[in-house]
């Protein structure tokens, strides 16, 4: 990749990532609605609303490969999941389209398979089960992604990302917790590998208690360093200080899934 744009600049993942990807991709260009605030001298940095598709043209111009990170982060209104995660995420994979861009990485989450239980070990070929808003966008990432690939011909790698973070800070995070380095390896494969047409990985560091098998991943070279179980003891500490939640302790997705959750109330 000689140029690569990476969305979500000001976010927790894109500032970890502007710490790590510039000793890899060293001609970097960064974006977000709103300009870091620890933005470096020698960072290029253009902002944009990812709603606006003459504002993405403008910062897809000239790039090889996108990280496409950029949308609302966590569950919110429907007007707010709308304009951000699926209009954006369209604005995105078309203005790359346009522009010639060979590759996309999109940042998916868990939350599109979130209400799968906690007992069940799932592959990337299951159907999606999103357990918000929120995760219905990451969804529908997904789905344009392969759209964009099958019809277009661009090469994309969607991450079904667990939670990024220094160490996992409580049980269900030991399922699914990302060290930052080793999603760095998972978006070197998606902008290098040659093989990579259309893929989905899950964004999981080597983790033992782990709900997903990533082997798709493994199979193009992933070897994740992280390992949870050494944070184990800290983990679990922190789990006995949280009050129970009997729907999101049932399923992968957590909080995501309890929020607004009140199907037991339907009755046949």
């Amino acid at each position: 990749m000689k140029k690569i744009l990476v969305t979500g600049a000001a976010g927790d993942v894109g500032s970890r990532l502007r710490k790590l990807l510039p000793a890899v991709y060293p001609n970097i260009r960064w974006s977000d609605i709103k300009t870091p605030a620890d933005l470096g001298a020698n960072e290029e940095f253009v902002a944009a609303d990812l709603s606006d598709m003459k504002q993405v043209e403008k910062i897809v111009d000239g790039i090889d490969g996108i990280v496409h990170l950029g949308g609302f982060s966590v569950e919110g209104p429907w007007d707010t999941i709308l304009q951000s995660n699926i209009v954006g995420t369209y604005n995105m994979f078309e203005a790359a389209y346009r522009a010639g861009v060979s590759r996309v990485v999109f940042a998916s989450s868990n939350h599109a398979v979130g209400f799968y239980p906690r007992d069940k070990r799932i592959g990337v070929g299951v159907t999606v089960r999103p357990d918000s808003r929120y995760g219905v966008s990451k969804a529908f990432g997904e789905a344009i992604g392969a759209m964009y690939a099958d019809k277009h011909g661009l090469r994309v790698t969607c991450l079904r990302i667990g939670n990024v973070g220094d160490a996992p800070i409580d049980q269900r995070r030991l399922a699914i917790w990302l060290k930052p380095e080793d999603l760095v390896q998972l978006i070197q494969i998606g902008l290098e590998h040659r093989d990579i047409k259309f893929e989905v990985f899950y964004g999981a560091s080597n983790n033992a208690a782990a709900w997903w098998d990533n082997s798709n991943a493994q199979r193009y070279g992933y070897q994740p360093k992280g390992k949870a179980d050494d944070f184990r003891e800290q983990a679990m500490a922190a789990q006995a200080k949280l009050g129970p939640d009997p729907v999101g302790d049932k399923f992968q997705g957590g909080a995501f899934c309890s929020a607004e959750y009140d199907a037991d109330r339907r009755t046949d």
